[in-house]
Order: structure tokens, then C-alpha cells, then sequence
């Protein structure tokens, strides 16, 4: 799972993400070259710097290729977010995310280099937060203050369903098993989960947290 962030930009989308991902307990580096707006997320991040983005040495003393996603987060000025995308791969970066505001914009930025191109604004900058902290959690939904239903996918655990012990280890219900375009609902103790299904789980809050950890382990 990756562990370090470097957020170039920290406009809505920039600074949510950089915010959220902070959150969940991960290094990020924000940086823009207006100090204003790194001011506001300055004390919601591991560390804020003034860089030009669009100098690829610049980002090379920075050290990106240190780490291990970078997030293009420009936007609203397509040539920085092209140039900024370009230094950032041109300095090492292993894998780097840009914002588009529109489809031309996004084949553009994946067109010279973008490994992944997201859009728009703030509330897609919390949901790639939390894609990029919990990748093998698909889908949440919130019933109620204290509990959800959310949706996992099987990587490094499998088996039967009581082999996985979900429901006994974390006191939660497994709902359904989705294979591709196949559903399993209610499984029984002997439907066997391969890599790649996607596992449907309500329970409390903090059980899906454990069940995340869990299979992710």
C-alpha cells in the first residue's frame, strides 16, 4: 500500500486530498507556489513548500521520486498541469495522478505521461483519498451514525466463508458475494471466495475498519 504523497497544488481539489490523507495517518508533502494557499493546509499536512512544479529539477531536489504517488492538482490551468505532470515523471515520479476539468483536458494529461486521471474538484479529491488509503475497499455506504454497509475486494485472503471468519472474528453479516457479473446472496459456510470477489459486509464502523485491515493483511 503506498505511504508517502506529494500534492502539487492545493487548491479544493488539492488540499481535500492532501487533508484526508493526512488524516488516515499518511506522509504528504504539499506543495505551490502561492504561499497563501498553503498557508490553509499547511497545519493539515507532514510538510508544505513554495516550488515551482513545472521545473523538473525543482521537483528533483524535492526528492519525488522518493514518493510513492504524486497528485497533479493544477487543474484550472491546463498549462501547468501539463507541464507540472511532465517534470513530475521527467524527476522520477513512479506513478502520478492528474486533475482534469474536462474529457480533452484528461486525454491530454494521460496522453504525455499521466499514469491516472481524475475529475473534478472536491468531492472527488475525498474519494480518491480514501481509494489511495483503503484500495481494497470499494464502496461504502452510512446506515445510521454507527453503521454501514461496504463492499471489499478478496487479494490476500480467500477460502470458504467460514474459513474467513468474518462474522465470528468481527460481528459483522456478509450480505453477498459478487464474481464478475454473478451474485451470491447469503452465501452459506461452504461458498468459496477467489481473489478478485467482491465481498458485500454491514456492520458497525469500527468492525468494517478491522474487516479492511483484516484482509488487506
Amino acid at each position: 500500500m503506498a505511504q508517502s504523497f506529494l500534492v502539487i497544488g492545493t487548491g479544493r481539489f488539492g488540499s481535500s486530498v492532501a487533508r484526508e490523507l493526512f488524516d488516515f495517518g499518511f506522509e504528504v508533502v504539499a506543495v505551490d507556489q502561492s504561499e497563501e494557499r498553503l498557508a490553509e493546509v499547511m497545519d493539515h499536512v507532514t510538510h508544505a513548500a513554495v516550488v515551482d512544479a513545472t521545473d523538473d529539477r525543482a521537483l528533483a531536489q524535492l526528492g519525488v521520486a522518493s514518493f510513492d504517488i504524486v497528485i497533479v492538482a493544477i487543474g484550472s490551468d491546463l498549462e501547468a498541469s501539463i507541464l507540472a505532470t511532465v517534470a513530475a515523471k521527467s524527476a522520477g515520479a513512479s506513478y502520478v495522478i492528474s486533475k482534469a476539468n474536462n474529457r480533452m483536458t484528461a486525454r491530454i494529461l494521460a496522453s504525455i505521461g499521466a499514469d491516472e486521471v481524475v475529475r473534478p474538484e472536491q468531492d472527488m479529491g475525498r474519494r480518491l483519498a480514501h481509494q489511495l488509503a483503503k484500495p481494497n475497499e470499494i464502496a461504502t455506504l452510512q446506515i445510521g451514525p454507527d453503521h454501514s454497509a461496504a463492499e471489499f475486494e478478496a487479494r490476500n485472503r480467500t477460502g470458504t466463508i467460514e474459513s474467513l471468519e468474518l462474522d465470528e472474528r468481527f460481528t459483522v453479516t456478509i450480505v453477498a458475494v459478487h464474481r464478475g457479473n454473478l451474485v451470491e446472496t447469503n452465501p452459506g459456510p461452504d461458498y468459496e471466495v477467489f481473489k478478485g470477489d467482491r465481498i458485500l459486509v454491514i456492520g458497525r464502523n469500527e468492525d468494517l475498519e478491522a474487516v479492511r485491515e483484516y484482509l488487506d493483511d
